[in-house]
């Protein structure tokens, strides 16, 4: 049998209003990041009897700028309904999200994203956007597969969550994980989540191979891994589907240390949930007095932002695109050309050595300590011929490390590019002595002059001035073709 089958992928994108400072139904702190388990609840978000939920507007208003970005139908009148299922992570055993109820639908509907994969342009449709409710987080010690016990942690239950259903329009995990970094550049930009904290963007994967049944992947934390994760069930898939092995619809989990999927439940069919609208919860009416209103206050969004560098910095269109693929990454080159005034070889450098930097201290750009005055420092250097290019490369590696600025590394490490006639003169001297061949070849082959140069910057551990070393030496050969 063949293996070229059809693949259909649809994603379904859990995204916290991390800039919210309350949980969706209740006033507790949203920032539950780092604080001991089950110290930042009450009885709205634990579930208890008699507690009320109360709904967070601007987690509402947050919701519909984000439909508004992604091209979205806005509901006159939707209403929140309870999603019931019994599982740990859930204190009050349903979940408040929206859903598609007779009379009613989600927040929004039918919109789509536009993206750039393998220079290709896609778009993706968007089936529908709806608010929801954060479940608590299970700790499994060990891993999943081997921890004996399961630690429940309600801090996180109750947090806003916006979910973005896409249509099954992926066709290869490469273009789910390129949708997914668009997406983040596009709710960053809104200014409504930050994309750099643990769990505020998670991911289930709906995944079919022709002739197969449709397997989801659940709780999906990071873009590399939602590739990684398809990648191997669609690999799965096709080796089942080869061997004659029937099998329907599945819920499986991703196991980030193995690199597998393993089965956790037979997958539930819509009427298992039990949908029903929350009595708890009048609908909501959207006017189109609020949605001109945040029309007028969307701010520049990734596309627009691009076509924007590409005019007013002569970026070519991929540096403007890797630029904005990140808000803080954008926002950075921005006020560095503020102080430094020359955009292409800013952009050059966040897209090399410094995006380079940030990988291998597994660090964002938020959390970095070099700030944008401390790259146009250092570019400055160059410029007046304190450092070279190879030094500023090491200049700002420790730039990275201590939070330094330019000239203090320079300054501390010695590394200021040598400039010194008479000192460059002995070094000079000492490598002739030391390399009579080489020079006798330099006297006759031009090109052999690099070598000379090279020891001259050896010496001096790459500090020499190199268009003044090469000046010198070939001086000095000069007058030995004289003599």
């Amino acid at each position: 049998m063949s293996l070229d089958l059809k693949v259909k992928i649809g994603l379904e994108v859990h995204c916290q209003l991390t800039s919210l400072k309350s949980k969706l139904f209740c006033g507790c702190s949203s920032n539950y990041r780092g604080k001991p388990p089950n110290t930042c609840v009450c009885p709205v978000c634990l579930g208890l009897p008699g507690a009320m939920p109360v709904v967070n507007r601007k987690a509402v208003e947050m919701a519909l700028l984000i439909a508004l970005a992604l091209n979205c139908k806005i509901a006159k009148t939707t209403f929140f309904a309870r999603k019931n299922y019994f599982y740990p992570d859930l204190p009050k055993n349903f979940q408040i999200s929206q859903y598609d109820l007779e009379g009613g639908e989600p927040l929004a509907s039918n919109g789509y994203v536009t993206f750039t994969v393998n220079k290709t342009r896609k778009t993706v449709r968007i089936r529908r956007i709806h608010l929801e409710e954060d479940p608590g987080k299970l700790v499994h010690p060990g891993g999943i597969g081997v921890s004996p016990y399961t630690l429940v942690d309600y801090n996180r239950s109750g947090i806003a969550l916006v979910e973005i259903v896409t249509e099954p329009d992926f066709e290869s995990p490469v273009e789910a994980r390129s949708f997914l970094q668009k997406l983040r550049s596009i709710l960053e930009h809104l200014g409504v989540f930050d994309g750099s904290l643990e769990g505020a963007m998670r991911c289930d994967a709906n995944v079919s191979v022709e002739g197969g049944g449709r397997i989801e992947i659940k709780n999906i934390s990071s873009f590399k891994d939602v590739e990684r994760a398809l990648s191997y069930e669609i690999i799965r898939q096709k080796d089942l589907i080869k061997k004659g092995v029937k099998f329907g619809m599945e819920t499986r989990h991703w196991d980030e240390t193995k690199r597998v999927t393993v089965t956790l439940r037979t997958k539930e069919e819509e009427q298992d949930y039990r949908y029903f609208v929350e009595p708890d919860l009048c609908p909501i009416v959207i006017g189109d007095e609020l949605i001109e209103k945040l029309k007028k206050e969307m701010p520049e969004l990734p596309d627009a932002r691009k076509e924007r560098f590409i005019r007013e910095y002569g970026l070519p269109e991929y540096n403007a695109e890797v630029l904005v693929g990140e808000r803080a990454l954008a926002d950075f080159f921005e006020e560095c050309v503020k102080i430094y005034g020359k955009p292409k070889p800013i952009a050059n450098w966040l897209m090399g050595d410094f995006l380079q930097c940030l990988h291998s201290l597994d660090v964002s750009v938020s959390q970095c300590k070099v700030k944008p005055e401390h790259l146009a420092d250092m570019l400055m250097l160059i410029d007046k011929g304190d450092i070279s290019i190879k030094i500023a490369k090491k200049v700002l590696w420790e730039m990275m490390k201590t939070g330094k600025t330019a000239s203090v590394v320079v300054e501390e490490k010695g590394w200021r590019r040598i400039t010194d006639e008479k000192f460059l003169l002995e070094v000079i001297g000492k490598v002739f002595q030391e390399n009579s061949k080489a020079v006798k070849d330099a006297l006759v082959d031009g090109k052999a002059i690099h070598y000379l140069v090279g020891k001259v910057m050896e010496i001096t551990k790459g500090m020499a001035d190199p268009e003044l070393t090469n000046k010198l030496i070939r001086e000095k050969l000069a007058e030995l073709k004289n003599d």
